[in-house]
């Protein structure tokens, strides 16, 4: 009986050890890689005066983009800045932040906009910041509109017998709520709210481009995808070209003495232990709770650009 216990202590040891083990290794490997990858980064970008920050996939938040603007702000080599967007959109308030931001830092150094595979809607609202725009011909462009989508499972609740309850102070508190269709009375005021977001959109992008905008911007504004050849027909692209084309047309444009490179400006990771064991926990977490947040999110408007 005390051979056995003492052979399952001995195997919980050397498996607690393995495991240790495998996480050094894995810890080192991401470090080498890390650190390797940032020097070749470096390297390439020794001489670079101009920076480029990607905004890609949907813009949820500011503060990384914004840290990332005020980074480049701040490097003295760093003459120009391009952004370099491949984006559907996203959340209003965090896109007009990084809107108001390129219109600061515009002012003490130049900001340029270089459009991937798609610059449409909150996309295309922070390439409107920017000094000049420069898409490939079939970057997919604009969607300048706003939308926000609201489910009505009533009819699924009460085929399942459900019968959910709504305490609420405020007549329009539970507008949106799920278990009902939207009143007339709500439907207008949400009408009325998008209205005014998507005014202020209008607004924004002629706030840089009025003079560039051919035609009508209400009807240019609603919300149709053009392509980057189609959408510099109507002033709402600059030029042709590639991020590499619009880094050596501003290269030569502010007549940079050194090389032409491009600094691509990155967030540091931290790779200490612990925080490679607060990513593994945080990741755990997120498997365990991943499925109910997004069923409980699904169900919540949120106001869009996209």
């Amino acid at each position: 009986m005390t051979s056995s216990k003492n052979t399952k202590a001995l195997f919980g040891i050397f498996a607690m050890v393995f495991v240790f083990f495998v996480i050094l290794v894995v810890f080192a490997f991401i470090t080498m890689n890390a650190f390797n990858e940032t020097s070749s980064i470096q390297k390439r970008s020794n001489s670079a005066h101009i920076g480029v920050i990607t905004v890609e996939g949907v813009i949820n938040e500011s503060k990384d983009y914004i840290e990332l603007l005020q980074t480049a702000e701040e490097d003295k080599q760093i003459q120009a800045i391009i952004l370099r967007i491949d984006s559907p959109g996203g959340a209003v308030g965090p896109t007009q932040e990084i809107y108001e931001e390129i219109l600061r830092i515009d002012k003490i150094k130049p900001i340029y906009a270089s459009f991937g595979g798609m610059a449409a809607s909150g996309g295309y609202y922070l390439g409107a910041a920017t000094r000049k725009i420069w898409a490939n011909p079939g970057t997919l462009t604009g969607s300048i509109g706003v939308i926000m989508e609201f489910m009505d499972l009533s009819k699924l609740y009460e085929f399942a017998k459900v019968s959910p309850q709504t305490v609420k102070a405020g007549r329009y508190k539970d507008a949106g709520n799920p278990a009902r269709a939207l009143t007339q009375e709500e439907q207008d005021m949400m009408n009325k709210l998008i209205a005014g977001v998507h005014k202020q959109f209008k607004d924004d992008v002629l706030r840089r481009r009025k003079d560039k905008i051919k035609g009508d911007m209400n009807e240019l504004a609603q919300g149709q995808i053009y392509s980057g050849e189609s959408a510099m027909e109507v002033g709402l692209v600059d030029a042709m070209g590639s991020l590499w084309t619009a880094g050596r047309a501003i290269h030569k444009e502010m007549k940079m003495k050194d090389e032409f490179a491009l600094k691509f400006m990155e967030k540091r990771k931290k790779m200490g232990m612990f925080d490679l064991l607060g990513s593994l926990d945080e990741g755990i977490s997120k498997l365990n709770l991943g499925a109910l947040s997004s069923a409980v999110e699904s169900t919540r408007p949120r106001l869009m650009f996209k």
